[in-house]
Order: C-alpha cells, then sequence, then structure tokens
C-alpha cells in the first residue's frame, strides 16, 4: 500500500516521506491528481532489472533466435486456428 500526500505536504516534510519511500512508494499529487511517486533506490534498481530490452530483427543475438525457432504452440492454440483461415 502506497501513502498519498500533497505536494505541498511532501515540500514541508521531505525527510518524513523520505524515510516511509525507503518501505513503501509515496505517491505525490499536485491539484488532486498523481503527479510523481518517491521510490527507494532499491525498490527502483528492482523495477529497472525487469526491464525489457527490444530489438530490430537484424540485431537479435545467436540464442534468441534459436529459442524462437525451437519454440512450438501449445495445444491450446490450436482453438484459434480458423482466425488464419482466408
Amino acid at each position: 500500500m502506497s501513502k498519498t500526500v500533497t505536494s505541498a505536504e511532501f515540500q514541508k516534510a521531505f525527510g518524513r516521506y523520505r524515510e516511509i519511500a525507503l518501505a513503501e512508494p509515496v505517491s505525490i499529487t499536485n491539484h488532486g491528481r498523481e503527479s510523481l511517486v518517491l521510490l527507494s533506490a532499491a525498490e527502483y534498481q528492482r523495477l529497472k532489472s525487469q526491464d525489457r530490452q527490444a530489438f530490430y530483427a537484424w540485431e537479435l543475438p545467436d540464442e534468441v533466435i534459436q529459442a524462437l525457432e525451437a519454440a512450438e504452440p501449445s495445444p491450446e492454440s490450436a482453438a484459434f486456428n480458423h482466425e488464419l483461415d482466408d
């Protein structure tokens, strides 16, 4: 559960909300709308580690190409074969 504060409240008590952000996200609102979220550095790094990397087809690493070539559709996907019909 994240804590929500107004930007004015956040400015007045930055140190307090900095400490809270070490344990949970702090949502900062401006004119009643969420505008920023303060996170701990550890949580930010955890989220960044989950980023996906995008490639053009000609940039794909060999191990990704091999994995794509070896991939097989699941049996459940057969239910959608009719969508390929003209």
